[in-house]
């Protein structure tokens, strides 16, 4: 990305008020570029969802209006990246791991972002890609330049859902099983990689990620811990399974970064769960 990826990850905030500036053909052909590498599209274990660029012009002849449901009115979105997925658990978290490493992506350029998953009118994106019967679109993202002067309606957004309040550590991470809180001192070599687990967004920021790292810090297992009667689900479709893959992506990322290598695996290490919310979900497994 050129720049340093957690970075990148620190610094990102949802943009919904834009410049009316047009992105740039560089940095359209940069995404464009990124959309065509098969490696860019695949998540930790293969699945590939879709992601298609489509422009936000305004006009009455071959203009494409775009309509934003109530929630994060979006102000002078140059374009959006649309994305869709099977209908199916382990593809719901591939989709989150694959989209949100493009925002990065498209923030590493300069551009603004911003996750939309409830409230925009998904029977105007599925007439503008192409999709497939089996296919649902969980998610967007508006683009373009992020407005100087913040929108009062943004900072509004952000404090609605609490988007600058993080969980501490002791509420999302683990010591060999739950009920052992882990401090970042004791995290090792994970330490950084599990902060941008910590920092990463999520659908209403519910942070519904819990991780419980092994003995011997070679493993780092993530887990679902559902929001009780949470609206995502309203959708027809689990919001907060993307969130994990979306926690799965910093991590790995960052790993990377760190030269912290391992792969990831399903495989459930059986511990004892500290509640009948809690899921468990994939692993992090170090050489």
């Amino acid at each position: 990305m050129g720049i340093p990826v957690m970075d990148i990850i620190e610094k990102r905030k949802s943009v919904r008020t834009y410049e009316a500036t047009p992105i740039g053909e560089a940095v359209h052909a940069s995404i464009m570029d990124y959309l065509s590498q098969e490696d860019n599209l695949h998540g930790p274990f293969g699945g590939k969802p879709g992601i298609e660029w489509v422009w936000a012009k305004s006009g009455t002849e071959d203009g494409k209006i775009v309509k934003l449901g109530a929630y994060g009115i979006i102000q002078n979105p140059q374009a959006y990246l649309v994305g869709k997925v099977r209908n199916d658990k382990l593809a719901l978290l591939e989709f989150g791991y694959v989209f949100h490493r493009l925002i990065l992506y498209a923030t590493s350029l300069g551009l603004g972002t911003c996750w939309l998953g409830g409230t925009f009118n998904r029977k105007t994106f599925a007439r503008e890609i192409e999709l497939a019967p089996d296919e649902i679109i969980p998610c967007i993202t508006p683009l373009g330049y992020a407005r100087e002067k913040q929108r009062l309606l943004d900072a509004t957004m952000r404090y609605v859902v609490k988007a600058d309040q993080k969980k501490p550590w002791r509420d999302l991470f683990y010591d060999t099983e739950f009920g052992n809180m882990l401090a970042p001192e004791s995290a090792g070599k994970l330490a950084p990689p599990l902060e941008m687990v910590r920092l990463g967004p999520s659908a209403s920021n519910k942070q519904p990620w819990r991780v419980v790292v092994s003995p011997d810090r070679k493993q780092a297992h993530f887990y679902l811990q559902h929001t009780p009667n949470y609206s995502g689900n309203k959708l027809g479709f689990e919001m907060q399974r993307i969130d994990i893959g979306i926690a799965a992506c910093n991590f790995g990322l960052a790993c990377r970064e760190l030269d912290i290598a391992g792969e990831w695996t399903v495989n459930d290490p059986q511990l004892d769960l500290d509640g009948p919310l809690t899921e468990y979900m994939l692993s992090y497994k170090l050489s």
